[in-house]
């Protein structure tokens, strides 16, 4: 329910726009799935995560991994700043980490 809440107040500040995409990573137990959605047409620019994949190492090398993939998807779209959007989850471990590989490779936000 808290996650819930925090999601909300997260999201309700971020809107994402043709020329601003909105970048949302979603965290499970098992999996990591980041994406560069454009809000105002309601498309999917681009798209990564490690279901199906054969990527190996902890969760956080995992999510480092998914970072460098969104962040050349979204060059290949061409897309250069987003919004990032980590929705219920705080900044921190996994997730900074994708945020981290991401800028590596040129993404602004």
């Amino acid at each position: 329910m808290k996650a819930e809440y925090r999601a909300n107040r997260t999201r309700a500040k971020i809107h994402g726009t043709s020329a601003r995409p909105r970048l949302t990573v979603h965290i499970s137990n098992a999996h990591i799935t980041a994406q560069v959605v454009d809000d105002d047409k309601k498309v999917t620019v681009a798209y990564a995560t490690t279901v199906g994949s054969k990527l190996t190492g902890t969760k956080t090398e995992k999510a480092a991994a998914i970072g460098k993939e969104i962040a050349e998807k979204a060059k290949k779209a061409k897309v250069k700043t987003v919004v990032f959007d980590r929705g219920s989850r705080l900044y921190a471990g996994r997730m900074s980490a994708l945020a981290d590989a991401a800028r590596k490779e040129g993404l602004e936000f």
